[in-house]
């Protein structure tokens, strides 16, 4: 197995460049591992995962992630399920934004909307990273549902983590 660093986050971001909410995802991830958690989290590339990039693979065995999804598809949580384990969390953008896709401007250029959900979605991924980092006791990569932050597009933290 691949030399691993201890208490990191993988973040797993969404691909789709032809819709905003990938673009948000993607920005968003930037965001938390640049500013809000740097150094304790480290990206994980979709495509190579897909493609079989084994270093991804045994890290999103080996760490709590989280799926960045753009949109209801999940892509990021789906391909991670398949091939590592299901994330310890998800945030899907569409599901947390209140706006509609057509007020987020567009995947080359966000509008103020599409740029306020970028900080939307980072700040709810930065707390959930906190919570991981915090539970990282726990053996299992496991998530836990909570009906309220899954409603908000975000899964993977039970009550008692809120």
């Amino acid at each position: 197995m691949a030399d691993l660093p201890p208490k990191k986050v993988g973040l797993i971001s969404c691909s789709g460049e032809e819709m905003p909410e990938g673009t948000i995802s993607r920005l968003a991830v930037r965001k938390v591992m640049e500013t809000m958690q740097k150094g304790k989290t480290a990206t994980i590339c979709l495509p190579l995962f897909l493609a079989g990039g084994e270093g991804d693979r045994a890290f999103a065995r080996a760490y709590p992630t989280i799926a960045i999804d753009g949109c209801e598809k999940r892509c990021a949580a789906r391909g991670t399920e398949r091939y590592s384990g299901k994330p310890a969390a998800g945030i899907v953008v569409s599901a947390l934004s209140p706006h509609a896709r057509e007020e987020l401007g567009t995947a080359r250029r966000l509008s103020a909307c599409g740029r306020d959900m970028v900080m939307a979605t980072a700040t709810a991924m930065s707390q959930l990273v906190d919570r991981l980092l915090e539970s990282s006791h726990e053996t299992e990569n496991r998530p836990r549902e909570n009906s309220e932050m899954a409603a908000a597009g975000i899964s993977g933290m039970n009550q008692e983590e809120k």
